[in-house]
């Protein structure tokens, strides 16, 4: 088992920085990618929505953010 390798080395958005300082054989690192099994028929879908969602759409958002910057921007000019 001594081609072992570390997990924290097999990260990939770790491995680059590994692979530059010599911290991670290049070629074993490859050997560990391609040995890799190809889960994609595993995979599924992920939807995400939080407490309060309305699932507005960002055209929604907008005329929103304008409504409240028009009330804003009356409330200062009506101050004498």
């Amino acid at each position: 088992m001594a081609d072992t390798l570390d997990p924290k080395h097999l990260d990939k958005r770790t491995a680059e920085r590994y692979l530059r300082s010599g911290q991670l054989d290049e070629k074993a690192y490859e050997r560990h990618i391609k040995g890799l099994p190809d889960v994609a028929e595993k995979s599924v879908p992920v939807e995400t929505a939080m407490d309060g969602d309305d699932f507005d759409t960002d055209e929604d958002d907008e005329l929103e953010g304008d409504d409240e910057e028009g009330e804003e921007a009356s409330e200062d000019t009506e101050a004498p």
